[in-house]
């Protein structure tokens, strides 16, 4: 049975797009899993993480993303189709995945933010079941569903949400970064309960660690407190390490990457290990 997560923080910049990356690669290479990321972030940084800016640029001229599923919703018109967007053979290792799948966002996404909320004038869809009504019979195709969703909580993190059976929180260890947690889990409580949609918390993953930085012991001092006495869901024994050269691993172009470990060595740090050893605690927690 597919089990589908959505991946989300309220703040930018704290390695999201990278732990969805990362685990559906290691998920589908390590593991041997049949793996679909579903891109739903309009910085579009999985997609072209996975499949290149060439590729993307084609599809998005074509109207292969997701952002014109939502388009025909709001325009009442029918140019995206699920089955012709979808991308095979995703990533730069081993020449392409062929058991790891994409469906791409686009930087368009932004210029219909404000319409979504029009879903429904025009038909009898609610705009939270794009997304839903789009996919749910492909994606029992997949052992794994991982969504990148954009840092808010709006109709588009909605639409991820409405097909999830989890979330996860990639967040770095400091006060900035971890501020929006309880609201993201109350929002998400209130969505489950107002749409009978149970979604439960997967976890919070520690991103950007810096060893031996007081804050950022500090912040998971206070993480693991709060999750033992159950204000918080658990956080995820697994740290991953700030290194320099991390935006490597989300260059598709990137020379001499075939390989996980040449693509997450990063110069022999620990961040192969870690990102290794995240996949087994997150297959655990979601039963795979």
């Amino acid at each position: 049975m597919s089990k589908v997560v959505s991946v989300i923080n309220l703040k930018g910049g704290v390695g999201k797009t990278t732990i969805t990356v990362a685990l559906a690669e290691f998920l589908a290479t390590e593991h041997g899993l049949k793996v679909l990321v579903i891109d739903l972030d309009p910085q579009t940084n999985a997609t072209v993480s996975l499949i290149g800016e060439d590729q993307w640029e084609k599809r998005n001229i074509e109207k292969r993303t997701l952002y014109h599923l939502f388009k025909d919703q709001i325009d009442d018109t029918v140019h995206f189709s699920l089955e012709d967007s979808i991308v095979t053979y995703c990533s730069n290792l081993y020449g392409g995945l062929s058991n790891l799948h994409l469906i791409p966002s686009s930087l368009d996404f932004v210029q219909i933010q404000d319409r979504l909320i029009n879903i429904g004038q025009t038909s009898l869809i609610r705009p939270i079941d794009v997304l839903k009504i789009a996919v749910e019979d492909y994606i029992t195709k997949y052992d794994i569903v991982l969504i990148d969703c954009p840092p808010n909580l709006g109709i588009v993190t909605q639409n991820g949400l409405n097909i999830s059976d989890y979330y996860l929180i990639p967040t770095i260890p400091d006060h900035l970064s971890t501020y929006g947690i309880p609201q993201i889990i109350t929002t998400v409580k209130n969505f489950s309960r107002k749409t009978g949609k149970k979604v439960e918390p997967l976890g919070i993953v520690p991103t950007m660690y810096r060893a031996n930085v007081t804050r950022h012991d500090t912040t998971l001092r206070k993480l693991h407190s709060k999750a033992s006495s159950g204000d918080l869901p658990r956080v995820f024994e697994t740290k991953i390490p700030l290194v320099s050269k991390a935006a490597d691993a989300t260059d598709f172009d990137a020379n001499g990457i075939n390989t996980l470990k040449q693509k997450y060595g990063w110069g022999g740090s620990s961040s192969f290990e870690a990102f290794s050893e995240l996949t087994e605690e997150f297959c655990e927690h979601v039963g795979l």
